[in-house]
């Protein structure tokens, strides 16, 4: 990023986007023998086969992508859960058709350090005021109050999504099972990476996840959870799904 700064302000900048390639890189050979040594003990592990993909599983976009829609099937199936929530994030490696999903693949989409899973009971306006915070922290339209990350990702439930709305106003028609989500209603939610206090479940997500491939074997097409988007038309910015 280059700035023109000019009697205290900034009167102008100028973005370039420098491409990294890694297979045209030297690499550093005292980075790649610690890189090599560290991961060692740890190679047959990360290695190990869990299932096959028959989908593109991807992660990408400010509402979902596949590999986090397998992520919340996890969590619905293993948690015995009507509703599943998970963060939105966007780092990970794509894993194509055909492919092997390996337990590597699987860190590199859940690594972090608070994995927890929880499944808690969560009223229809708890869920709802989830939502609205989150999209808040992304789509509120002075970026000083934007924040990382992107709109948590969710199984079971379908809602619609305005982010020209205010806040608290962007999130309606929620509803699960075609059914009206019933805001005083409780509903069972599994989700992971919660930094509220919680009973969490006695396996963390890489292990949730772990165990819904190997009994899955075969992961079939994924169908992205996308919520029905309002007063978008024009926007340079939205990529059809």
């Amino acid at each position: 990023v280059d700035l023109d700064v000019r009697d205290g302000k900034v009167q102008g900048y100028g973005y370039r986007l420098i491409p990294v390639f890694s297979d045209v890189i030297t690499p550093d050979a005292d980075m790649t023998a610690l890189i090599d040594m560290v991961r060692g003990p740890y190679e047959v592990e990360l290695a190990r086969e869990l299932a096959t993909t028959e989908s593109l599983l991807y992660r990408r976009g400010n509402f979902n992508g596949t590999f986090d829609d397998m992520i919340c099937q996890a969590l619905l199936t293993e948690r015995d859960a009507e509703i599943a929530l998970s963060p939105g994030f966007r780092w990970g490696t794509t894993v194509l058709p055909g492919q092997k999903i390996t337990v590597e693949d699987v860190h590199n989409a859940c690594a972090m350090t608070y994995p927890a899973v929880y499944r808690s009971p969560m009223t229809g306006q708890m869920l709802k005021d989830i939502l609205e915070d989150v999209a808040d922290n992304l789509f509120n339209p002075d970026p000083y109050y934007q924040q990382g990350g992107d709109m948590v990702r969710v199984g079971g439930l379908k809602f619609s999504f305005d982010p020209t709305a205010a806040m608290g106003q962007r999130v309606s028609h929620m509803t699960l099972d075609g059914k009206v989500i019933d805001a005083a209603k409780t509903y069972p939610v599994a989700g992971w990476a919660s930094v509220q206090e919680s009973v969490p479940d006695n396996r963390q997500i890489w292990d949730v996840v772990a165990d819904y491939l190997r009994d899955k074997k075969t992961i079939g097409k994924v169908e992205l959870n996308t919520p029905t988007l309002l007063n978008v038309e024009g926007n340079e910015g939205l990529m059809p799904s």
